[in-house]
């Protein structure tokens, strides 16, 4: 089994061995994959190790990493907070965008293979992530007028679930890379109306099929990536464009993947008093 690691800005992930694929995804500079099968010298295919999403990608984009290496750039690292900037090397740099992994980073510096790269911007360590809904919605609104890219997960281009993925995961939380399996997670909220900021809207095709998501925002707007990253009204029907004057997606459900901190404080004292209790029959 072979490791490797994303030594460049954007590395696109491929539905089949074949510059001319479909791309489906893509893996951000520091982002790790686990390589599943090679053709030729040209393609690898991975598995990416932050969403387990399989696809191809060109061999000449990646570089190998050990086994150690893997394992401890996947748990030492830290994310670049900044919407582009670039990490300095001895002799050249290199660009990189929101959400980049910088492995190894000790608040300055990081090597990879033989290269020392200082890297000079905002940065957060996941370990010092707290899940809150204020810092969702600030992450989210970086993303703003970001061009639409189907396979896109960066503000070059960025398609609704890889939004949604690059925003919750710099919040500290998994998602998987596609909508229809999102909509699986989290606790639903029967209306609309009772939603909150930072809660994600799914909505359906005319298949019945998740096929788009969205994050809401306070006054009854969602901020979704259609056309661009943007804002626009969000009711019972689903998502109004007003400059359209008409609704471009049909609302399926909306997902709470956040506790607000009265229920989790709750949640808690209600743990400390059934401990008391059970302390108290002894």
């Amino acid at each position: 089994m072979s490791y490797v690691i994303c030594p460049v800005s954007i590395v696109p992930v491929r539905n089949s061995s074949s510059n001319k694929s479909e791309m489906i995804s893509q893996l951000l500079f520091g982002e790790l994959a686990e390589v599943l099968e090679t053709k030729g010298r040209q393609w690898v295919k991975v598995r990416c190790a932050w969403d387990n999403f399989v696809g191809w990608a060109a061999a000449n984009q990646l570089r190998p990493v050990t086994p150690s290496e893997f394992e401890r750039f996947g748990r030492d690292f830290a994310y670049s907070l900044e919407l582009f900037h670039t990490i300095l090397a001895e002799d050249f740099c290199v660009p990189i965008v929101m959400g980049a992994q910088l492995p190894g980073f000790d608040g300055m510096r990081f090597r990879l293979e033989d290269h020392f790269f200082t890297f000079s911007g905002q940065a957060v360590f996941p370990e010092h992530i707290e899940q809150d809904t204020d810092f969702i919605l600030k992450i989210a609104r970086k993303y703003l007028h970001a061009p639409f890219l189907w396979g896109g997960r960066s503000p070059m281009g960025i398609d609704a679930p890889g939004l949604i993925q690059m925003v919750f995961k710099l919040a500290g939380m998994q998602m998987p890379r596609e909508a229809e399996q999102q909509v699986y997670l989290g606790e639903a909220v029967d209306f609309v109306e009772q939603s909150r900021p930072g809660d994600i809207a799914f909505f359906e095709n005319k298949s019945g099929r998740i096929a788009h998501c969205g994050i809401i925002l306070p006054n009854r707007e969602v901020l979704h990536a259609y056309g661009s990253v943007r804002i626009d009204a969000i009711d019972h029907f689903g998502i109004y464009n007003k400059k359209q004057t008409r609704y471009t997606h049909r609302l399926r459900v909306v997902k709470r993947m956040l506790k607000s901190k009265a229920v989790e404080k709750e949640a808690t004292g209600k743990a400390v008093e059934k401990a008391r209790g059970q302390y108290e029959l002894f």
